[in-house]
């Protein structure tokens, strides 16, 4: 009953709360993880043991894994960056046929979340709603400017000025021009969604993020506010989404306005805070893929205005040579 964490990276924190919820009900039971480079991964070494795996770009990614994990006994795949969903949904059957089960969402709901363009249709379509998009030709400033594929907030702007606007903002395609939601009128929140195998929603954590570092939350806070009663009217059941997915809101600090900005259907970086305040996404991914038990209920007893202050550790590796 062993679990993959693939992309490992500084997943640490993901790591050990996969390691606890697995031994307390498989105590022998292993959480091993996969990386590019894994010798320089500090989840890796956080891990009960670890693997290489190709680039997400090679042509035998999908081989090398299958072939590492039944030779360590993966049953489960969990992913943790944006690039490698679609590849990983693309080959469900396969893994599944090799007893691996990869705890993703449908390939059409990663491509939804994938293009932000697709996903603020989906978001209208459940009546959730989103910041205007500008034609290039005829915007209003200020403006928030991001690629449809983006990720990690990388290739992103805020234009105040007509001078802000560069040639390379016009001729790429990719980027979009976006109604700038003022961060002094709005609050910014990641929220951690548990969707079971039916794609039920059970549980939802908003994080008030308040300070992120290379795209990544680095202080944040859980709010039980009216996002959970939102979230839980208008997507309650969504086709294809399992398991843990991060959708972005912006909630009015003094009305009740939210904007949905897109999600992205992994564990993102700041799950632990929702993990330590009791929202245990990793016992019910055991429990529901492992156990083959229903998540029958509802969970909204989670610690509320938790604080997460994140900062840097150390990871050593002894003997270490490249």
């Amino acid at each position: 009953m062993n679990i993959l964490i693939t992309s490992a990276g500084r997943r640490v924190s993901l790591v050990r709360a996969f390691q606890k919820e697995l031994t307390t009900i498989f105590p022998n039971g292993k959480v091993i993880a996969a990386d590019a480079n894994p010798k320089l991964s500090a989840a890796c070494h956080t891990a009960d043991s670890y693997f290489e795996v190709p680039r997400l770009d090679n042509p035998n990614y999908i081989q090398v894994l299958i072939e590492k994990c039944k030779v360590q006994n993966i049953r489960l795949i969990i992913p943790t960056i944006d690039t490698e969903l679609l590849l990983l949904a693309k080959n469900r059957e396969v893994l599944e046929a090799e007893g691996i089960i990869p705890v993703i969402a449908s390939e059409s709901f990663i491509q939804k979340c994938r293009d932000k363009r697709v996903i603020h249709d989906f978001f209208e379509s459940h009546n959730v709603a989103i910041a205007k998009e500008y034609s290039k030709t005829d915007y209003k400033l200020p403006l928030f400017i991001k690629p449809i594929d983006g990720s990690r907030s990388v290739d992103t702007y805020l234009i105040k000025t007509k001078e802000d606007l560069t040639d390379y903002h016009f001729s790429n395609e990719k980027l979009m021009f976006l109604e700038y939601i003022d961060h002094n009128l709005y609050d910014e929140y990641t929220c951690d969604l548990y969707f079971d195998k039916r794609h039920q929603l059970k549980c939802v954590v908003p994080r008030k993020r308040i300070e992120v570092r290379d795209g990544e939350v680095n202080k944040a806070v859980t709010c039980n506010n009216e996002l959970v009663s939102y979230i839980r009217k208008n997507l309650s059941y969504v086709d294809g989404a399992v398991g843990c997915l991060t959708a972005q809101f912006f909630l009015h600090k003094t009305d009740s306005k939210i904007y949905g900005i897109e999600i992205n259907p992994r564990f993102g970086g700041g799950y632990p805070l929702s993990y330590l305040a009791g929202a245990n996404f990793p016992k019910w991914i055991i429990s529901e893929y492992l156990q083959h038990e229903n998540i029958s209920e509802q969970f909204d007893s989670w610690e509320d205005n938790l604080l997460m202050i994140r900062y840097d550790d150390e990871i050593l590796v002894h003997g270490y040579s490249s």
